[in-house]
């Protein structure tokens, strides 16, 4: 995660802290927004998704532990606790709530901004979820992801069972190298061929149902030295 993609909450209810900590975070690459109190802050998470929330414990109204102790029971969203105390209660205190790390004021922003990354560091990146398409265009033919038929026009086309497993495992991930050793395992899994020179003659039977010249094949093709990639329209 980049700074960049960064998007920080501060809430604190001095207007020039806010404003002197948004103005060095954006001169930092990230993406700042600002609320006055607790009540504000709820507003903005309720519409917008933080990557991390700088908080002011000393705040009036409703306070900055009891406030992160409050988000803790539905956002996971780390927290950084500002605060004018320093005694070592407190920051148990604010640790015990919920909260990530402490920093006491006055500090030096730059302090706040290694402490921010730190926490940034340790936070897991999810990969985003690959959305698989349900329909591979092969030319003239449709494959159905989820019902493993291969169809041409409104006519099926006919598969036998190890052909119908060597679909489904390169629809599984299209436009990538499947190698021979792969293929081997996945059909021994299954019932299937568990010979490397059984899958190169699976593979041609099938190609014979996908190509329009199998000798020169568009879809199936085979990756020299490694094994076979399905490239759909």
């Amino acid at each position: 995660m980049s700074a960049d993609d960064v998007h920080l909450l501060i809430v604190d209810d001095d207007e020039r802290i806010r404003s002197l900590l948004q103005k060095f975070l954006i001169r930092n690459g990230f993406l700042v927004t600002t609320a006055r109190d607790a009540a504000h802050a709820r507003r903005l998470i309720a519409g917008l998704d933080f990557d991390l929330i700088v908080l002011d414990v000393m705040m009036p109204g409703e306070d900055g532990i009891s406030f992160c102790r409050d988000l803790r029971r539905t956002l996971a969203t780390p927290v950084m606790l500002l605060t004018a105390k320093g005694e070592t209660s407190d920051r148990i205190a604010g640790l015990e709530a919920g909260a990530d790390d402490y920093l006491s004021k006055p500090f030096e922003p730059k302090e706040l901004l290694l402490r921010i990354n730190a926490i940034l560091r340790r936070v897991p990146q999810v990969a985003p979820a690959v959305v698989l398409p349900k329909t591979l265009v092969l030319g003239p033919l449709r494959y159905d992801v989820d019902r493993g038929e291969l169809w041409e026009g409104d006519q099926l086309v006919r598969l036998t069972a190890t052909e119908s497993q060597l679909m489904k495992i390169f629809s599984a991930r299209p436009g990538e190298t499947v190698t021979r050793t792969d293929l081997v395992e996945e059909l021994s899994r299954s019932g299937g061929q568990t010979q490397e020179r059984a899958v190169d003659v699976q593979i041609t039977r099938l190609r014979r149902k996908l190509e329009g010249d199998p000798k020169q094949p568009r879809y199936l093709q085979t990756v020299r030295g490694s094994g076979y990639m399905l490239q759909p329209d």
